[in-house]
């Protein structure tokens, strides 16, 4: 039996940013509450059960896939799943399921994207000057364009630029904007409603007739994108203009997708490529396509010789737009203004200029980060310029594509950590590897086939390395050149870390260009585990050993690297940390991951065999307990 705390006793609930994590809502359901009362309030119970898939052939059954849990007399009322329709008013309803669908952050003007980049007035004139006047030419032919090139050169500036002209003209039908770290905009499932959305948004008569085809076909969003394309946007368009309902040439026509190498999956980038040309560039419809991309393998293979975009799109590759000039301006005016804060109207001349314009290679990535460290305000511009350019390649030297990038990166992060591990209390603490489980978790997701995002949350991670809850905002406080943490709203309830520019995380993921800055994946879940193990050992407190269990087998099983952790297995086991898992209702989720951790930790069983045998009995344990509970509550 878990330990029973007195009801005033118990620690007050944590109040954070992070009500949608979990393992919070499970504490808050657990905590104070009767076993009776379950039974009286069905919809908490849902909320404290995973949401699993209902097994036809196995009866109904909640706990698949559900977390940690104990239970005692528990009763437990079914209830009716509520129409799809609850919530909504008859009127709209499809529209209004449509909007459930969007995804909100990939707008060009999401809050999400707040201070998104942009072309500096009087920068990359002649190319938005050319893209403009192919995008206004409606007599155009070709009416797919699609932009390439490599990271940092600046392809994202310009569509949002581009949008944002556009909309001014009055012809931006829809925006679209990939992000890889962003959940709600790195696959293909919101795309086409978000298209849809916005269409409609513009127009209430086809507005209308989107909301006719939902509340029609109301599975539609689980279908192809073929289908939702084709039943979405062209047919509503071709059924009004065939009953002279709309005149489509009024509609806005410009479609704009950035980012499409930052969509999940290479086959699904191919798959919309082609749905775009099949559906969106037919005869009878208005649009006009824009799509930016780094030259990746699903749209350079489109647009090589015999590719099946060859013939009808337009390609610019950026790369043979030199920038040079656009960067001397971008820096010149950005400097200008700081010379306010240095007192000095000579802080920089245009040789320092063109040093940096020169270390970047064409990558507007390189000369913007250089600003953003310059003019951070823990520092003086003078000075930090002096150190930049004693960081560009020198005169004569033969550098690869990110050479100054890689090094600026390592700089402005190597001047980070010295700050960072000089403060006493975090003495002991590896600045890098903190802030590399911070982007991995960011990034890519410290957890594999658990959860749909593979995302802790913020506070989770924290919790799991044991630190101070503000201790994300004291590591990064020298890296907002690079790093920012982006807070709650309706539609990302978790604030997380957020990364400037994807090429900074090409850097940290590559161990030939971070050097000794890189951190290897299996050191990452090495020390979140056994922070984890010396979390439950240490803590008194029945209900933050219970949490941090929560995490330990996900984590554990999600490593896709070897651990090495014997030698904390065999010290967890003879101090009790089985033991005191299992008094603090520690077991596992379900059997399948129990089974999977006791497979994985098999190779002490040959080194220590009688530590093997005592988790073995512990997982037996939490597995009959676990088959019982279930049993019970399947009768």
């Amino acid at each position: 039996m878990p330990n029973k705390k007195s009801k005033k006793n118990r620690p007050a609930p944590e109040v954070s940013d992070e009500d949608s994590d979990p393992h919070t809502n499970r504490r808050r359901a657990r905590k104070g509450k009767k076993n009776a009362q379950l039974a009286q309030e069905p919809i908490a119970t849902s909320q404290k059960l995973a949401t699993a898939p209902i097994s036809a052939n196995k009866g109904v059954s909640m706990f698949e896939g559900a977390h940690h849990f104990r239970t005692e007399s528990l009763n437990i009322t079914m209830v009716n799943p509520p129409p799809l329709s609850e919530g909504f008013d008859g009127q709209d309803f499809g529209w209004k399921l449509l909007v459930t669908k969007i995804s909100p952050n990939a707008l060009h003007n999401s809050s999400a994207r707040y201070d998104p980049p942009k072309c500096d007035e009087g920068t990359r004139v002649g190319l938005l000057k050319e893209l403009m006047t192919r995008i206004t030419n409606r007599r155009n032919p070709r009416r797919l364009l699609c932009m390439t090139g490599p990271a940092g050169s600046g392809k994202s500036a310009l569509q949002q630029t581009i949008a944002e002209r556009c909309e001014e003209l009055d012809i931006l039908g829809s925006a679209y904007f990939f992000a890889t770290a962003d959940t709600t905009r790195n696959t293909v499932s919101a795309i086409v409603p978000t298209i849809a959305y916005q269409l409609g948004s513009h127009n209430p008569v086809l507005k209308q007739a989107i909301d006719a085809v939902v509340a029609k076909d109301t599975v539609i969003f689980d279908k192809s994108l073929r289908v939702q394309m084709d039943t979405l946007i062209v047919r509503p368009l071709r059924h009004l203009q065939e009953s002279e309902s709309l005149d489509i040439a009024t509609l806005p026509y410009v479609i704009l997708i950035d980012g499409l190498d930052e969509c999940k999956g290479e086959e699904r980038q191919t798959e919309l490529l082609t749905v775009i040309r099949d559906c969106l560039l037919a005869d009878n419809l208005p649009f006009y396509v824009l799509i930016a991309s780094r030259p990746e393998w699903a749209i350079r293979s489109a647009l090589e010789q015999g590719g099946h975009l060859r013939s009808v799109a337009i390609h610019i590759d950026l790369s043979d737009y030199y920038a040079g000039a656009d960067m001397r301006h971008y820096l010149r005016t950005r400097f200008e203004v700081l010379t306010s804060r240095t007192g000095n109207p000579t802080w920089f001349t245009e040789d320092d200029i063109q040093t940096l314009v020169n270390a970047g290679s064409g990558q507007f990535v390189y000369v913007s980060t250089v600003y953003a460290w310059i003019s951070e305000r823990r520092g003086s511009p003078a000075q930090r310029l002096r150190i930049v350019l004693s960081w560009a390649s020198q005169p004569g030297e033969t550098a690869r594509p990110f050479d100054a990038l890689d090094r600026l990166y390592i700089n402005i992060l190597l001047n980070a950590k010295i700050a960072y591990e000089s403060v006493d209390m975090h003495s002991g603490r590896d600045f890098l590897l903190i802030f590399n489980i911070h982007h991995t978790n960011t990034s890519e997701g410290l957890l594999k086939d658990v959860y749909s995002n593979h995302q802790l949350s913020r506070s989770a991670v924290t919790q799991c390395l044991d630190l101070e809850s503000d201790s994300l905002e004291i590591l990064i406080s020298d890296l907002h050149s690079l790093v920012s943490i982006r807070t709650p709203d309706a539609f990302s309830p978790n604030s997380y870390l957020h990364i400037h520019h994807k090429s900074f995380s090409d850097f940290l993921n590559s161990e030939t260009r971070a050097k000794d800055f890189f951190v290897s994946r299996s050191r990452i879940y090495e020390h979140l585990i056994k922070c984890s193990l010396h979390r439950i050992l240490r803590s008194s407190d029945s209900y933050i050993v219970s949490d941090t269990i929560f995490y330990l087998a996900p984590l554990w099983t999600s490593a896709t690297v070897p651990l090495n952790l014997d030698d904390e297995i065999i010290d967890f086991t003879q101090r009790g940390g089985w033991q005191k898992m299992d008094s603090s209702a520690g077991f596992f989720s379900s059997n399948s991951e129990s089974h999977k951790l006791l497979k994985v930790l098999e190779g002490i069983q040959e080194r220590k065999p009688e530590v093997f045998q005592e988790m073995k009995m512990y997982f037996e344990k939490w597995e009959c307990e676990f088959d019982k509970t279930l049993a019970a509550y399947e009768r």
